[in-house]
C-alpha cells in the first residue's frame, strides 16, 4: 500500500549546502520532518552541483518520512552563468544589460527540457526568450 501524502514543500536550496537554518529548518519543522536527515540526504545527492540554487519539491508523508525531487536551475541563473554576468539590467525595458545569441538560448532549452512545460522546442525557445527580456537582456538575432 502506498504511503499517504501529508503535503508538499517547495524551496530553492543551494546544492550541497542544505542546513537546518531558515528557510529549510522552519519549513520542514512545521511538517514534522527530521531536518538533519533531509539535509544529509540533500547534500549527498547534490554535492556535484555545489552552490547552484536548485528548486526542490519535498513530499512529506503521514509517517513523517519524505522524498524530494531537485529540478534544473532557473533560466536566469543559467543565462547569467553562460554569459558570465553578475546580474541582469537594473531597469529592464529601459537599459540593456547584455546580448544573448541564439545558440545560448537553444543550449538552455536543451538543459531545461525535462522541466519546461513547453510542448515543443520552439515553444521552449519562446519561454527562455521571455526570461531574457525580463532580465533586461537583448536577443542577438
Amino acid at each position: 500500500m502506498a504511503k499517504k501524502v501529508t503535503g508538499f514543500i517547495k524551496l530553492q536550496i543551494e546544492g550541497g549546502k542544505a542546513n537546518p537554518s531558515p528557510p529549510i529548518g522552519p519549513a520542514l519543522g512545521q511538517k514534522g520532518v527530521n531536518i538533519m536527515e533531509f539535509c544529509k540526504a540533500f547534500n549527498a545527492k547534490t554535492n556535484k552541483q555545489m552552490g547552484v540554487k536548485l528548486p526542490t519539491i519535498i513530499t512529506v508523508y503521514t509517517d513523517r518520512s519524505f522524498s524530494f525531487v531537485c529540478k534544473t536551475p532557473p533560466a536566469s541563473y543559467l543565462l547569467k552563468t553562460k554569459l558570465k554576468l553578475k546580474k541582469g539590467s537594473s531597469k529592464p525595458g529601459h537599459e540593456v544589460g547584455g546580448t544573448v545569441p541564439k545558440n545560448i538560448v537553444e543550449e538552455i532549452v536543451a538543459d531545461k527540457k525535462v522541466d519546461l512545460t513547453a510542448g515543443s522546442v520552439e515553444a521552449g525557445i519562446r519561454t527562455i526568450e521571455g526570461s531574457v527580456r525580463s532580465m533586461g537582456l537583448k536577443l542577438d538575432y
